[in-house]
């Protein structure tokens, strides 16, 4: 078995750690006192700092919001790639810029450290089951290595590339689940604006060629104007901006993505930016004429 760091605990990596100790690794884990507590629970332990956490650690895995909460964690003096033993393999699971990615892993590389860019999609709800799906960067020899943990985690394990493109790979989903989320939105709203049996409406949309798993993970919860995060529109907000970004670099054009982002981010605006993103719906409705009624 091996001794893995997990840093970073929240609604997805809690989950996650849990499910390798679980495995019979030993898991280390550096997040809230809360998460540390049902980690000890499943056998793990928790750690102060990164450096106590990276100590002897053979894998080192970062799930935390943002490009520079990564950094934080890897680079400097007090950091993974300063602490970790020379051969440890840092698998950062997190959301962030492809171009930070590239820049981690030179800076792994440098010390002696392997990095490898392994974003997840699925939700709370796959990393709950482990059903995961995981698009790795990095070097192939690197990629093998991480699949016995990632196989805990995930169902779904691609390697689309070097370091930088798993990254690349989770914006287009970002941008594939914000366009959908919101046109599952205006479906709900129109269905219901017409006096249709909108669950029954949802059962049969999804079984034909409109079905995708926004109508069947979310929906039913959409229905009930009931939006308690499972991944919040802050963070969704956060991942535009990347995919924006990535857009203008390549000079692509993303028109309905554009306009999604704006609406992702005049909901945050107004306050939401705590709910989970299939609130999206609130702006249909309020655009709409017909109330603002929400569980949050």
């Amino acid at each position: 078995m091996t001794k893995i760091a997990f840093i970073g605990m929240g609604i997805m990596g809690g989950p996650m750690a849990r499910h390798l100790a679980d495995a019979g690794h030993e898991v280390i884990g550096m997040a809230s006192a809360r998460a540390v507590a049902e980690l000890a629970e499943h056998g793990g332990r928790g750690a102060a700092t990164v450096a106590e956490a990276v100590d002897g650690a053979e894998v080192v895995i970062t799930m935390v919001p943002d490009s520079p909460d990564v950094e934080s964690v890897a680079l400097g003096p007090g950091g993974i790639y300063a602490n970790a033993a020379k051969g440890a393999l840092h698998i950062d699971c997190s959301t962030i810029r492809p171009d930070v990615a590239q820049h981690l892993a030179e800076a792994g590389a440098e010390q002696g450290i392997a990095v490898l860019d392994a974003p997840v999609s699925g939700g709370e709800a796959a990393a709950k089951a482990a059903s995961l799906s995981i698009m790795i960067g990095g070097r192939e020899a690197d990629v093998e290595r991480a699949m016995p943990i990632l196989s805990k985690l995930g169902t779904t394990i691609v390697h689309v590339g070097p370091s930088g493109s798993g990254q690349t790979v989770k914006a287009a989903n970002q941008l594939i689940v914000a366009g959908t989320i919101e046109l599952v939105a205006e479906a709900i709203v129109f269905l219901e604006a017409h006096g249709v049996e909108t669950e029954a409406a949802v059962r049969v949309l999804a079984g034909g060629l409109a079905g995708n798993a926004i109508l069947e993970r979310k929906a039913g919860a959409m229905l009930k104007r009931q939006f308690a995060p499972g991944f919040r529109i802050d963070l969704h907000h956060k991942d535009m901006g990347i995919v924006l970004a990535a857009a203008r670099e390549a000079k692509v054009a993303i028109p309905l993505g554009a306009h999604v982002a704006d609406l992702i981010s005049a909901l945050r605006a107004q306050g939401h930016g705590s709910l989970d993103h299939s609130a999206l719906l609130l702006q249909v409705d309020e655009l709409s004429g017909r109330g603002t009624n929400r569980d949050s």
